[in-house]
């Protein structure tokens, strides 16, 4: 089984190993945010719905929750980016 693997490392190559981690790090790190954000979401309008006298505090505190998680995304895109050009 190693030596199968080894001869498709050998046939893809450095350029296809670097495309192959620019793949999995941008996919796998747009995952987390947006199970986050979608869940964040999901429980703010749930909130809404029981107490909608807050929603300027609720509001507030989703973007903020937003802005977070898609900073996380943002750091996936420049480790993609960097793995992809250097």
């Amino acid at each position: 089984m190693l030596e199968f693997i080894g001869l498709i490392l050998a046939e893809i190559g450095d350029e296809g190993l670097g495309s192959i981690g620019t793949g999995l790090a941008i996919g796998l790190g747009a995952l987390g945010p947006g199970l986050g954000i979608g869940i964040l979401v999901g429980k703010a309008m749930e909130a809404l719905g029981r107490n909608p006298e807050a929603e300027t505090a609720i509001r507030a505190n989703m973007i903020l929750g937003i802005a977070f998680a898609e900073a996380v995304a943002i750091y996936a895109l420049v480790v993609a980016v960097i793995i992809k050009f250097v």
